[in-house]
């Protein structure tokens, strides 16, 4: 949330900039957050930070904790070199090794197909060989920037300090929220989000696969009657993509007779996990 809203004041003043352009005769376009611009390249030309081995802006001081933005302008400006901010990750390889899936395949190289916050956003099946690493994420993955050192840097330079688990606002979401709600109340929560086709059942999607990551955190979780309730709502759902990875949850959450049923819709992806030792 505390994202989006920088994110927000950011585009804002920008906006301010690109109006004075305007009014000079000049067009005038600005870019935050937006993918017709590589935005990174832009901030290490203008002197900003370095790239880092996570493939990151660090910023000098504050690391890579930073909104980007950009004002594309045909204006005759004068143009001068940015101000040196020279840094390096040197041998520091954290980023690599605190990467859940092995993304980060050489320094400043990511296999996309591998990211965490990638994955999250996509459509289709998550993919069964990351899905445990997913633990409990529903949208986003920020382990390579958590564990980077440039960005270890005190709270008030970051933002304000984070609120407890329960009641920091869209940080935490409850499973049971995300699988009941109705799709108007479910975007309305999580509207901000980027979501593939504004479509919530990639939402639903990640969260079944956190629902069936629940006994990493807590062995008792099979026998929680309100996951298994969840369970039996979308293995019987319409949708193939939600049953498939709910029978992936009842599976690995050690529900497994879930799926023994007959109004348990047959697809391939059921049996599969039926027939799996």
């Amino acid at each position: 949330g505390d994202v989006y809203k920088r994110q927000g004041q950011l585009r804002e003043i920008l906006g301010m900039g690109a109006e004075m352009l305007a009014d000079q005769g000049h067009r005038a376009v600005v870019l935050a957050d937006d993918n017709a611009l590589v935005d990174r390249a832009m901030a290490v030309r203008a002197g900003l930070g370095w790239l880092g081995k996570n493939t990151n802006l660090l910023v000098p001081g504050t690391g890579s904790w930073v909104v980007i933005g950009s004002i594309l302008t045909d204006a005759d400006l004068d143009a001068r070199p940015g101000s040196t901010r020279e840094g390096s990750c040197g041998s520091c390889t954290r980023c690599m090794s605190g990467c859940p899936t092995g993304a980060l395949v050489a320094p400043g190289v990511m296999d996309a197909a591998r990211c965490l916050s990638w994955l999250l956003q996509t459509t289709g099946s998550f993919p069964r060989s990351y899905r445990r690493a997913l633990r409990d994420r529903i949208y986003g993955c920020d382990e390579c920037q958590e564990v980077c050192p440039p960005s270890q840097v005190p709270l008030p330079i970051r933002a304000r300090p984070p609120e407890p688990r329960a009641t920091a606002p869209g940080g935490w979401l409850p499973l049971e929220f995300l699988l009941t709600a109705d799709d108007a109340t479910l975007l309305g929560r999580i509207g901000s989000w980027y979501i593939p086709a504004r479509d919530p059942r990639y939402v639903r999607r990640n969260a079944l696969v956190v629902l069936g990551n629940q006994v990493l955190e807590d062995p008792a979780a099979p026998q929680n009657p309100t996951l298994v309730r969840l369970l039996e709502r979308w293995l019987r759902c319409g949708d193939d993509l939600l049953v498939e990875h709910a029978a992936w949850a009842a599976r690995a959450l050690g529900c497994e007779w879930l799926l023994d049923p007959a109004d348990v819709r047959d697809l391939p992806a059921v049996r599969a996990e039926r027939a799996r030792p």
